[in-house]
C-alpha cells in the first residue's frame, strides 16, 4: 500500500493560499502533506517563498487530521539546529502529534543568505550530522551542552516538549546520506524512485522504516496548458541534485535551463487530465519500495482545480492501483 500526499509548495503560493490549499487537501482525502522550506523560489516565475514554519503553525490550527511535514528543512545555515528542535517540538504540540521533521543538507539557493558561504559537500555532511545529533538530543529532553567541530550548544533545553517527539526524516541522494539516515532517521526521504537508495538505507539500519518520495505533476483539462505551466515553473527539476544544491539564485536556474524544451519536461512530468498517466508516474516509486508519495501540483493558481479533480478521480484511481 502506498499513501498519497499533497505538497504545500511554498515557492508557488503565498502563506494564506498555502493554508487554504492544505485544508482542501485534507477534505479531498489526501493521506498526508509535506511543505517545502525555502528562502527563494527555484525560478522567478514561481514567485513566492514565505516562511514555511509560520505556514505550518497556521496549517496545524486550520486542519484536524492530515499529517504535516517539512520536506525538507536544512538545519545548518539559515537555522541553528537548537532552534530547529524548538520549532519541531512546538509544531508537534500545535498539531497534536501530526508533525514529522524532514531534514536535508540544503542548497546554496536558500542557505547562502546568511553570508557564511557554501562549503564542499563533505563539510556540509559533517555539519548536517552534528545538527541531527543536536536536534535528536534536545527532542529527547533534558539539558544539552554540545561541542562539535561546527556547532556549539551551551546548556540548551526545550521547555515545551510533546509527549511523543516528532519523527525525523532524512533526505538522501547517495551513500553518505543513506548511512546517516539509516543510523539516525525514523524515515527516509528521496525525490527520485531509486531503489538503490532504499537498499543503502536498509543496509545502514533503515529496514522496515517508512520511505517517502515526491513527484511533480501538472494537472489541467488542457494538456498544452499543463505542459506550458510545467515548463515555465519546473524545468529546473531535471538538473539533478548535484547541480540543484550548488546554484545560488533563481537566475542561475534560469540560465542552466534555458535550452530545456517543453517536450523535455513533459517526458518526465505527467501533464493533462488522464489519470492513468499519473498512476504510471507513481508506479516506479511503488515498485522501488516507497511507502508514501507526495504529489506536487505545479502552479499556485491551479491548486483548487487539482484538488477537486483528485478527490473525484485521481485518488480513487491511485488507491485502486496501489492501495
Amino acid at each position: 500500500m502506498v499513501q498519497i500526499g499533497y505538497t504545500m509548495m511554498t515557492e508557488q503560493a503565498g502563506p494564506r493560499e498555502l493554508v487554504e490549499h492544505v485544508v482542501r487537501a485534507e477534505e479531498a482525502g489526501f493521506d498526508f502533506s509535506v511543505t517545502s522550506d525555502h528562502y527563494f523560489p527555484w525560478l522567478r516565475e514561481q514567485g513566492h517563498a514565505p516562511y514555511a514554519w509560520a505556514v505550518l503553525g497556521a496549517a496545524a490550527q486550520a486542519t484536524t487530521r492530515i499529517p504535516l511535514m517539512t520536506y525538507v528543512t536544512c538545519p545548518t545555515f539559515r537555522y541553528h539546529p537548537a532552534v530547529v528542535a524548538q520549532k519541531a517540538a512546538t509544531l508537534q504540540l500545535l498539531s497534536q502529534g501530526r508533525f514529522r521533521l524532514g531534514l536535508g543538507s540544503g542548497e546554496s539557493l536558500n542557505e547562502h543568505v546568511t553570508g557564511e558561504g557554501w562549503p564542499t559537500v563533505d563539510v556540509r555532511h559533517e555539519r548536517f550530522e552534528e545538527a541531527v545529533e543536536i536536534i535528536t538530543a534536545l527532542l529527547e529532553g533534558g539539558h544539552l551542552t554540545y561541542h562539535g567541530e561546527h556547532f556549539q550548544v551551551d546548556s540548551a533545553k526545550l521547555w515545551d516538549l510533546p509527549e511523543r517527539p516528532p519523527q525525523i526524516g532524512i533526505a538522501v541522494s547517495g551513500e553518505q546520506s543513506c548511512a546517516l539516515a539509516g543510523h539516525y532517521a525514523d524515515l527516509v526521504i528521496a525525490t527520485e524512485p531509486k531503489k538503490e537508495l532504499l537498499d543503502l538505507f536498509d543496509q545502514h539500519g533503515g529496514e522496515g522504516k517508512p520511505r517517502v518520495g515526491q513527484l511533480p505533476v501538472s494537472f489541467d483539462p488542457d494538456r498544452e496548458t499543463a505542459v506550458r505551466r510545467a515548463h515555465e515553473q519546473f524545468r529546473w527539476f531535471g538538473l539533478g541534485w548535484k547541480v540543484n544544491a550548488e546554484l545560488p539564485h533563481p537566475d542561475s536556474f534560469a540560465s542552466a535551463t534555458q535550452f530545456v524544451r517543453p517536450d523535455d519536461v513533459a517526458a518526465s512530468i505527467p501533464c493533462g487530465d488522464d489519470p492513468e498517466a499519473f498512476v504510471e508516474a507513481v508506479r516506479p516509486y511503488a515498485e522501488a519500495g516507497f511507502t508514501e508519495v507526495a504529489l506536487v501540483q505545479i502552479g499556485g493558481e491551479s491548486q483548487h482545480a487539482f484538488l477537486e479533480w483528485s478527490e473525484r478521480i485521481l485518488l480513487p484511481e491511485l488507491r485502486n492501483a496501489f492501495g
